[in-house]
């Protein structure tokens, strides 16, 4: 399965390909699933991005959400192994369409910081136009660069997200909230 790191035009497409992901996520969770996100540059108008809908799914417990992660592998989703993109507090699953990544899903346990960085970074560009143009030329250069990497094009993207939280908290700039 391909995992080359393309980034695209920004696709007005992708808000509905979010519902159906919801979609497929709420009839597979139910009540399980306590909250359900996009975040990721998909979810910015006008941003570039990977053609990935990347999903947030809060759930109560990831240490017993063995049932939740067995009905998402019944919808389509892969649960990936430590290693990749895995973090603390975080399960990460992939659909695949084909050959191609489809979406990516999160799933955490009762928002936390996982939650509260992912969101306020996707607002923070909703926000900020100059932001945003700032953030889409570093994901094309980096995209360049680490073409056949995923992991180190993620990690690339770090310090930009970092200063870009603690300027938006208001931890350094004027109109920070």
């Amino acid at each position: 399965m391909s995992d080359r790191i393309v980034v695209v035009d920004y696709d007005p497409g992708w808000p509905e390909a979010f519902e159906r992901e919801r979609d497929r996520i709420a009839a597979a969770l139910g009540a399980d699933a306590l909250a359900i996100e996009h975040y990721g540059s998909t979810a910015v108008e006008g941003i570039p991005a990977k053609p990935i809908i990347d999903v947030m799914v809060v759930v109560r417990d990831l240490d017993s959400a063995e049932d939740e992660i067995a009905r998402l592998e019944q919808a389509g989703y892969e649960r990936r192994p430590a290693g990749d993109l895995e973090q603390p507090r975080r399960l990460f699953l992939v659909r695949y369409d084909g050959e191609l990544r489809a979406a990516h899903l999160a799933l955490i346990a009762g928002g936390g910081d996982y939650w509260d960085e992912h969101v306020t970074f996707r607002d923070a560009l909703r926000a900020d136009p100059a932001l945003a143009r700032r953030y889409a030329q570093l994901k094309r250069d980096l995209a360049r660069r680490y073409r056949d990497d995923r992991i180190a094009y993620t990690e690339a993207k770090t310090e930009f997200v970092e200063e870009a939280l603690r300027k938006w908290r208001g931890e350094g700039l004027e109109g920070g909230r």
